[in-house]
């Protein structure tokens, strides 16, 4: 399928999308192109997963409609439109984000047979537990949660949103229905999105306003692209005319994510005020539809929740004390956290450091507000406890120092049975910056002295927190 498109001159970034949109094939799309669709709110577009299948899933419903009209032609319409379903997900390689997708939609398909929002809720949530039953670790997905958040924010809150406006015309109904879908499933995912990724893109409004009402002709034109030029029939100026409307689609996402005043990056969410304000959309929801003061009352309590969350985290923010050892492949990273600071000693030029992702990823992670070069002695005290900086000089014999934590850079060649004898380590952490043969040889030395070892390169990085901290 792949060299059948090949053969009619798309370009490189024009058969990349292509065969990301319909075969859900992501793996030559250029990092700048990926970059573009994040920044501008549409990276769902390049996943085939719910979106594209459920625009594929209300297109049969509207092909299959006078079916509706025979005897029992619902349950007719229903089988065909999972059948063309499934048909869709082994055109686009049944890998696990479409099996996933087409199973959700096809237990909503059924559902929207009964023509009662319940029952379409209800079929949600039991392809929900069935994909769980099936594969539980896809509760740690993240695809997995975006796409049931996404159609739960549409179900739940789009209804309510688009009761504001009433629309005069058909072109101001559509498009004020496509405005109020895309904020429900925004509102849907956003804490979930703030969690992961750290930023909002505010024009994404504006992208699949335009994208989306186009997705359905792409995907309908590009299944016709894909058959024809299987049977070898496709004309070289309707494959021009898709290329280039793949081009300008491309073109328009890559203004939208240039407009950096418009992206909200650098958001430090925790999971504990993720699932805060979660509790509070759920009954922010609940109130609109069902409006009491008992549910009033419920949802100033969640906010009370999300208040003493953040009050909760600053505290925190201000009193947290670490001392870590971060992993980078053959150097040497250290921070110590204190006071809302990180302090940082390394030994990379101001371009790496720059480069250098994980810094950046704890920061905004542990919601920290400054970043501080600094230098560190090889000898220094953590929250009383005496550390120990062991570099390729190899210098350990020191006095009156006993029990510390001892780190190991830069392979340094010494004994450590002897090291182990003289100073009585609480703990060896060997980072990055080791050669592996002396890593496995040290692992093995450790084990059989009984002291702990620690290795970044497997482990993750090395966290010694404060005892003088609450949390």
């Amino acid at each position: 399928m792949q060299v059948s498109l090949e053969k009619y001159h798309f370009e490189t970034d024009e058969l990349a999308v292509i065969k990301a949109l319909l075969l859900g094939q992501r793996q030559d799309i250029s990092k700048g192109l990926i970059s573009d669709y994040s920044r501008a709110g549409a990276i769902h577009i390049l996943a085939v997963s719910g979106l594209h299948v459920g625009i594929i899933l209300l297109i049969l419903s509207w092909l299959f409609k006078p079916l509706e009209k025979l005897r029992k032609g619902k349950f007719l319409k229903t089988v065909f439109i999972i059948l063309f379903l499934w048909m869709f997900a082994f055109v686009a390689g049944l890998s696990a984000s479409v099996v996933r997708a087409v199973t959700m939609f096809t237990f909503l398909a059924i559902g929207m047979s009964f023509q009662r929002k319940n029952v379409v809720e209800f079929s949600l949530i039991t392809s929900l537990f069935f994909l769980l039953i099936v594969k539980p670790m896809f509760l740690f997905d993240v695809g997995f949660q975006l796409s049931y958040l996404a159609v739960f924010g549409i179900i739940r809150v789009q209804p309510k949103l688009y009761e504001i406006y009433k629309p005069s015309f058909l072109i101001d109904k559509k498009i004020w229905e496509l405005i109020t879908v895309s904020v429900a499933a925004q509102i849907g995912i956003l804490p979930l999105t703030l969690y992961y990724f750290h930023q909002f893109p505010s024009l994404f409004l504006l992208s699949n306003l335009i994208i989306i009402p186009c997705l359905s002709a792409i995907l309908i034109g590009g299944i016709l692209v894909i058959t024809l030029s299987l049977l070898g029939v496709l004309p070289q100026f309707l494959a021009n005319v898709y290329g280039f409307v793949i081009s300008q689609m491309n073109s328009f996402v890559s203004w939208i994510s240039n407009q950096e005043e418009f992206l909200l990056k650098e958001i430090s969410l925790s999971f504990l005020m993720m699932i805060a304000l979660y509790v509070t959309i759920v009954f922010l929801t609940r109130m609109l539809i069902y409006f009491s003061p008992k549910k009033v009352i419920y949802f100033l309590i969640s906010i009370l929740f999300v208040q003493s969350v953040f009050v909760f985290e600053n505290y925190q923010k201000k009193t947290k004390k670490e001392f870590i050892v971060f992993h980078k492949s053959r150097k040497s990273v250290i921070g110590i956290r204190g006071e809302g600071r990180l302090d940082v000693y390394h030994n990379l030029d101001s371009l790496s450091f720059q480069k250098l992702n994980l810094i950046p990823s704890y920061k905004i992670g542990e919601n920290v507000s400054k970043i501080i070069e600094t230098n560190i002695n090889a000898v220094f005290k953590f929250d009383k406890t005496p550390i120990l900086l062991i570099d390729s000089l190899g210098v350990y014999k020191l006095n009156q120092l006993k029990n510390p934590i001892v780190v190991l850079q830069y392979s340094p060649k010494i004994n450590l049975e002897r090291l182990i004898r003289v100073l009585q380590p609480k703990q060896i952490i060997a980072d990055g910056s080791n050669y592996k043969s002396y890593i496995n040889r040290w692992e093995i030395t450790s084990k059989k002295q009984k002291t702990p070892f620690h290795y970044t390169g497997r482990n993750g990085a090395f966290i010694l927190k404060s005892r003088n901290s609450n949390f």
